[in-house]
């Protein structure tokens, strides 16, 4: 008998501790309703009412981290990560989510602390890898950046974030005097990843091996895809003044509202603004959809098209008398094809305006691309391309387009037309 009045006595104990603990579960099930929904403000609080219910909840706790992260209260957050590591969670996530909010809250000695715990908890995850090369890279360490970066690959090797942040980190690497070892890895990316399209072009570039005639359709897809969101704010701190350019080219002319125009390589819409009183059409093609979903929304654009440019162009025979290409053959090196095409789309007295870099007569070469994956070419060059193109040279300005690293990068201002007989 005493020994089945102690069983009952534990099976009772433990019936009201799993009362006392379901107020807690269900408030927390709660929550990650709402925070699955994307509304953290609505599941922070009930976290917090069920970690005052039972505080030993581990995976509570790293939730109610995420939420309070999504609030941007990140001190919180980095205080509810560590309680789900005290309580138990020691699964390579919690210390990846401690760290990942200790960098955002600036704080890079805690932040890479929590990521070597979370690799040592688990190597593979590649997320902490590139998250450790992010942390590397904001404190001006490039190299080991990359190295991290690389480690990323080797798990994730078709992820874009980062290929483009290993891109980005060799080429900071290179400008700040690391050209050998920039040169080393970007070799080594090119081995590693010989289909991805920043490895062949900015890799080729930054290792000084020989590049492609003009970047990749892919690559310039993926680099103005992942740009899109901050395109037009990124301009604007560089002074980005090729748009405006193109337009005093055409400032001589009364617009009379009675153009078909394209706007070549369109991106986000910039040039749209001033060339909208000269078009009864207003055509606009880029390879991004990104771009092109911003470009549509300035509401500015009869039509938006999703097309490689030199294809578009050459399917639209005699079907323009304006085609403006702002910073857009700065993404050939040969502009044989592009002018060619340019003029076969322009009906007789149609005119092309075009701004690209201007490689320094000194250099020797006609065109040449740099370690930030944009081609610049010799002003005897483009005189030479037109021409050949059957195109009439009326202009060629040289200007400031805009600023890199704070030095002002030149460009050639170019209007050429096609004859009208």
């Amino acid at each position: 008998m005493a020994g089945s009045r102690s069983s009952l006595r534990s099976g009772l104990r433990r019936g009201l501790a799993g009362a006392a603990l379901a107020p807690a579960v269900k408030l927390s099930r709660q929550a990650d309703a709402l925070a699955a929904a994307g509304d953290a403000e609505g599941a922070e609080p009930l976290y917090a009412q069920a970690l005052a219910a039972d505080p030993t909840l581990a995976g509570t706790h790293n939730n109610h981290g995420n939420a309070l992260r999504a609030l941007g209260r990140l001190e919180e957050a980095a205080a509810a990560y560590r309680a789900a590591v005290a309580h138990g969670l020691h699964e390579g996530m919690a210390h990846y989510n401690l760290g990942s909010v200790l960098r955002q809250a600036e704080r890079q000695d805690g932040a890479a602390s929590a990521f070597h715990q979370a690799l040592a908890l688990r190597p593979d995850h590649a997320e902490a890898w590139n998250n450790c090369g992010n942390l590397l890279r904001d404190l001006g360490r490039f190299g080991g950046a990359a190295v991290d970066y690389r480690r990323a690959l080797t798990l994730r090797p078709d992820w874009a974030d980062a290929h483009d942040n290993l891109g980005a980190v060799l080429y900071l690497l290179h400008e700040q005097g690391g050209e050998e070892e920039a040169a080393a890895l970007a070799r080594l990316w090119r081995r590693d990843h010989p289909a991805n399209p920043l490895a062949r072009h900015i890799g080729a570039a930054i290792a000084g091996e020989e590049a492609d005639p003009r970047a990749p359709d892919d690559y310039v897809r993926q680099t103005f895809d992942l740009f899109a969101d901050e395109f037009d704010r990124k301009l604007a701190e560089l002074d980005y003044r090729a748009p405006a350019l193109l337009a005093g080219l055409l400032s001589a002319d009364e617009p009379a509202g009675n153009l078909d125009v394209l706007d070549a390589g369109c991106g986000t819409g910039l040039c749209a603004q001033a060339l909208r009183p000269y078009a009864r059409r207003l055509v606009g093609v880029d390879l991004s959809d990104g771009m092109l979903q911003r470009a549509g929304a300035r509401g500015l654009y009869d039509e938006l098209h999703a097309a490689e440019l030199v294809g578009f162009l050459a399917a639209h025979r005699l079907s323009f008398d304006l085609v403006m290409a702002a910073d857009v053959f700065c993404y050939f090196g040969v502009l044989d094809d592009a002018l060619d095409a340019a003029c076969a789309a322009l009906r007789p007295g149609g005119r092309l305006a075009f701004t690209v870099e201007e490689l320094d007569a000194a250099d020797g070469r006609p065109h040449r691309v740099a370690t930030h994956g944009r081609y610049a070419h010799a002003e005897a060059y483009i005189r030479s391309a037109v021409a050949g193109a059957g195109l009439v040279l009326r202009r060629c300005d040289h200007d400031r387009l805009r600023f890199e690293s704070g030095e002002p990068v030149t460009g050639l201002v170019v209007l050429a037309e096609r004859p009208a007989v």
